[in-house]
């Protein structure tokens, strides 16, 4: 079974979302980078970047597929997680440490899952 940890939100396209005060932390969730597999490349947006909630912001690449990554928030991109640049494999070892970008939210988050409704859709899959 995925880890799913009760402080985060998430998304039903499996990011997670860690929210303090307008600052959102982004990342994939455990059960992603099991569905993906072996990540080889990550592709995150330069700093400045304005993302929008629900819409692609950068992609994963794994050895089976190259997945989307979507915005659970809208705001600007104010830090990138360089780390995974280098070593995209740290999202394997562990999605909730690997984080992929910060944002500062413009607006308010819409339609996100708790733990229990996130481990309620996984068990629903």
């Amino acid at each position: 079974m995925s880890k799913v940890l009760a402080d985060l939100k998430y998304t039903k396209d499996h990011e997670w979302v860690k929210i303090e005060g307008n600052m959102a932390i982004i990342g994939i969730t455990d059960h992603a980078q099991e569905a993906l597999g072996d990540v080889v490349f990550v592709d995150l947006p330069p700093v400045g970047t304005e993302i929008t909630a629900g819409e692609s912001f950068g992609t994963v690449e794994s050895v089976k597929a190259v997945s989307d990554i979507y915005a659970p928030v809208t705001g600007k991109v104010v830090e990138v997680n360089q780390e995974l640049i280098d070593a995209p494999e740290k999202i394997n070892e562990d999605a909730y440490a690997a984080w992929m970008v910060k944002v500062e939210i413009s607006e308010e988050p819409a339609e996100l899952l708790t733990a229990d409704e996130y481990e309620e859709l996984l068990a629903n899959e």
